[in-house]
């Protein structure tokens, strides 16, 4: 094994996923092999002969029974990723939801195997837990391999300040894609790309895929289709259930729905973990004492629901709920839809927007609704504002105080007691990086192609501060995403979902029920939701008992 980007016999890093080689390239026992070997057949891959190819859906399962197949990256000059050898087997994540693969992989020599086609081995992952406990934690390590070293990447190109390419970062990294990013305002562009479009590339981003086509500028959903990253649906076919949002509530649903043998299928407008997907870091949930963000924690959620057998379509944002005669179709961006006997609406919430000049102009070019390490890397050496008084707001600071150079909290209210986990209060407070500003708002915003400076004032003194801030993260408030809806379940005064008795005849088994017969709403976008991840969750596991009971025959 060789990573592109490491010279032969340097040492790596105690925390990459290639240095726990047991881990992420174990080998199986005997006995493993030969319960293995009853869901497929034995088979030779003749030397230099390909299993798989970089973006082919769905591909085969081997272990090797003795030879050597080799894993690479046919866009980073071919450079091997890992070689497998008697006991070992191939593959990665996309075997456990059929996207595009990543990575090639060739026979060293005339290797025997035995080999799984895609459906059987799923009926394996299903049937034979310490094997499935096996390879979902080598999978899930190997694309962790694969993201820390840019392989089976996909390149970007554009200016590091510009919105559009901190959208497809940020679009791409939440979606667990390994990336390469070329700043076209520091580094060369090499000199194929400047041929392909003879001038220079200006503030847009370009996306260069593997199969050398280059996409200027793109749609998250125009990326995620030609990256193979939603799955291909059957327009024919019904599924029981639909959960509209991939936020913890959603994933939770599914995992439940999936793994009690309903068909599902999750349709989320951009990546999985919703807006706890963006948080640094989630101290207080149950069974993480040493806390985990929140991009870790959809990850794995994401990939034990497609464990169960739960189908994702990502980025295709619910645009219509239809209701048709005893069937609900959800229509997509893109002029996609989808069919089930039960939806479960679970679109969360987004962040407020500021009603000040200049806002849009600056989003994504300096004003910023989330708190990661790209994020991490802009603020570097800055002073920032934050907005807002929650628990977001705080973990956000903290988190951003490590490489920003002074962090400044704006609340309206005295102080950060109100909204905000005791725990977190009392480290904003001590640290020395971080200044809070009660009774404070945003008063202007100014700059040219980005964001330059922020002016505040208080309240009640009138006193006006300006300074040269380049980042500026809003995180105040919330605002339902019911807009899809249109008009078929109830609403309160907020937009948020109403459920329980008072607004639906059928929900004497639910407080989940809408006041549409076979609709459900969990997590934050439900009325009176308490807005923690751990209660989504909860209310995610909890309504598929009510699905049930809903598709139980009469």
């Amino acid at each position: 094994m060789r990573d592109t980007d490491i010279p032969a016999g340097a040492a790596l890093d105690p925390t990459d996923p290639y240095a726990r080689e047991g881990q992420t390239f174990p080998r199986l026992s005997k006995d493993q092999i030969e319960r293995i070997r009853a869901y497929g057949r034995e088979d030779v891959i003749v030397q230099n002969d390909v299993a798989y190819e970089r973006g082919q859906r769905r591909v085969d399962f081997f272990v090797v029974l003795d030879g050597e197949l080799q894993s690479f990256d046919p866009t980073h000059d071919g450079t091997p990723i890992h070689t497998y050898s008697a006991g070992e087997f191939t593959g990665e994540v996309n075997l456990f939801n059929g996207r595009h693969s990543l990575v090639s992989v060739c026979a060293v020599t005339d290797t025997r195997v035995v080999r799984l086609h895609w459906c059987d081995f799923r009926r394996l992952i299903a049937s034979e837990p310490d094997i499935s406990e096996l390879v979902m934690r080598a999978y899930i390590l190997r694309r962790v391999g694969l993201i820390r070293h840019g392989q089976g990447a996909v390149t970007l190109f554009g200016p590091s300040h510009s919105g559009d390419l901190m959208r497809l970062k940020t679009f791409l990294v939440r979606n667990a894609y390994p990336i390469r990013v070329i700043d076209t305002e520091r580094e060369e562009i090499p000199s194929q790309i400047m041929e392909r479009f003879g001038q220079p590339l200006g503030d847009s981003p370009l996306v260069a895929l593997a199969n050398g086509r280059f996409l200027t500028n793109p749609s998250n959903l125009e990326v995620a289709d030609a990256l193979g990253l939603t799955e291909e649906i059957p327009s024919d076919h019904i599924f029981d259930v639909i959960v509209v949002g991939a936020g913890p509530a959603g994933l939770a649903a599914a995992v439940y729905a999936a793994s009690e043998g309903l068909s599902t299928l999750v349709v989320e407008a951009s990546a999985p973990g919703g807006q706890a997907g963006t948080s640094s870091k989630i101290e207080n949930y149950l069974g993480f004492p040493t806390g985990i963000s929140g991009e870790a924690l959809a990850g794995r959620a994401q990939a034990q629901a497609q464990k169960f057998g739960a189908h994702l379509a990502i980025a295709r944002a619910a645009v219509k709920l239809e209701c048709l005669e005893k069937l609900f179709e959800v229509r997509m961006e893109g002029e996609g839809a989808a069919r089930a006997r039960a939806i479960v609406v679970a679109t969360g919430a987004r962040y407020r927007r500021l009603p000040l000049e200049w806002r849009e102009r600056f989003e994504g070019q300096g004003i910023h609704y989330a708190a990661t390490a790209m994020e991490a890397q802009l603020c570097a050496g800055e002073e920032i504002v934050i907005v807002g008084g929650g628990n977001s707001a705080g973990q956000a600071a903290l988190f951003l105080s490590s490489s920003a150079r002074h962090v400044h909290m704006l609340v309206r209210g005295d102080g950060l007691s109100e909204s905000m986990s005791d725990y977190l209060v009392e480290r904003v407070e001590r640290s020395v990086k971080i200044t809070v500003h009660p009774r404070c708002e945003i008063t202007a915003l100014a700059g040219d192609r980005w964001l330059r400076t922020v002016t505040w004032a208080h309240l009640q003194s009138g006193q006006v501060v300006t300074r040269d801030i380049p980042n500026l993260f809003l995180m105040i408030g919330a605002e339902p995403n019911t807009q899809w809806l249109d008009g078929c379940v109830k609403l309160d005064a907020q937009g948020f979902v109403a459920t329980g008795a008072e607004v639906a005849e059928w929900a004497s088994f639910s407080p989940f029920a809408t006041s549409c017969t076979g609709v459900f709403a969990v997590g934050d976008v439900r009325s009176g939701s308490v807005k923690r991840v751990a209660s989504a969750v909860g209310e995610g596991s909890v309504v598929v008992h009510a699905i049930h009971q809903f598709l139980k025959p009469a």
